[in-house]
């Protein structure tokens, strides 16, 4: 399975990120596509355990459930997974090639990935390797969302 701690999965994640470009449009959800960089940029820095995040109820009742299935295997997340409210993006414009940036020094920062685990507002506690699969598949999603 594909990881966010495997230097040449990240330099592919990174040359996706640099195909984006301001009139690039969404195969399907609601956010554009600053809205989407600056959403997964949120969510690396929530993984790089600088923006901490409480667990939801909801969470709490099938988050190791859900972990458990993401992680099973190589398969891109579904369409239209809904996300926490924390990471919903009000703002429609922004300066798309900061965030990128911001968001590939994020990526990058996974090099010197030390953390056992995280605690993800859904998953609950994940581990290191859970981290790295789950912070591949997220990032491949967005992509794919926007056809990079």
């Amino acid at each position: 399975m594909k990881t966010i701690f495997d230097k040449s999965t990240r330099d592919e994640l990174i040359y996706r990120i640099n195909l984006l470009h301001e009139n690039s449009k969404p195969q399907w959800g609601k956010m554009n596509v600053y809205q989407m960089v600056k959403h997964c940029r949120l969510w690396e820095e929530m993984v790089l355990g600088r923006v901490p995040f409480k667990r939801s109820l909801i969470g709490r009742i099938f988050g190791k459930i859900a972990l458990k299935d993401l992680t099973k295997d190589d398969n891109p997340l579904r369409r239209n997974t809904p996300t926490s409210p924390e990471f919903k993006i009000a703002d429609n414009n922004g300066d798309l090639a900061s965030e990128s940036e911001k968001w590939i020094s994020l990526l990058e920062g996974h090099a010197h990935y030390s953390g056992d685990d995280f605690l993800h507002p859904f998953f609950g506690k994940v581990t290191r390797e859970q981290t790295g699969y789950l912070s591949y598949k997220h990032t491949d999603h967005h992509l794919r969302q926007f056809g990079a």
